[in-house]
């Protein structure tokens, strides 16, 4: 009886995290897809605070679309004791409205396989990470335009007869 108790007790101490993690609290979503080089991790509470941040999959599912479009793969991770550890996965398709969820990490779910209305509420913050990403790519080659630019015309603009 008191070996039962003790395996009961340890099993409620690690239920009650999983239980707690899967209703979302993120500390990221990492974002693949479409205009990226690599990935880009996106922080926006908008995106990481709950699990139904990307679509209400208790709505139920929808008949898979013929064509959804270009379509970013999102993972949603949780760092814990400085490790990362990815929860799920999911394809976002903002321009037409659709989530489809691949899964969990590790386990299975009725989710699973599934497609769903996106939730108008994630285009927002998911296109300012996808912009403020691009400004950061393109920023630094700006610059360095500039700068050519600037050598350029300085040596254009060069006195005559300056050997330097």
């Amino acid at each position: 009886m008191k070996k039962t108790l003790v395996s009961f007790l340890t099993f409620c101490l690690f239920l009650l995290p999983t239980a707690a993690l899967a209703k979302g609290g993120f500390t990221y979503v990492e974002v693949k897809g479409p205009g990226l080089t690599g990935s880009i991790a996106i922080t926006d509470p908008a995106l990481t605070e709950d699990f139904f941040a990307f679509a209400d999959f208790t709505a139920g599912p929808v008949p898979a679309p013929t064509d959804p479009g270009e379509g970013y793969l999102v993972t949603r991770v949780y760092v814990i004791e400085d490790k990362d550890h990815p929860f799920d996965q999911l394809e976002y398709y903002p321009y037409s409205g659709y989530v489809h969820y691949i899964g969990l990490a590790e386990g299975v779910s009725e989710y699973d396989g599934s497609w769903f209305i996106a939730s108008p509420a994630a285009a927002a913050p998911f296109r300012a990470a996808l912009k403020a990403k691009a400004t950061l790519t393109w920023a630094p080659f700006a610059a360095f335009l500039i700068i050519m630019a600037a050598f350029y015309l300085a040596y254009r603009n060069k006195p005559a007869g300056s050997n330097n």
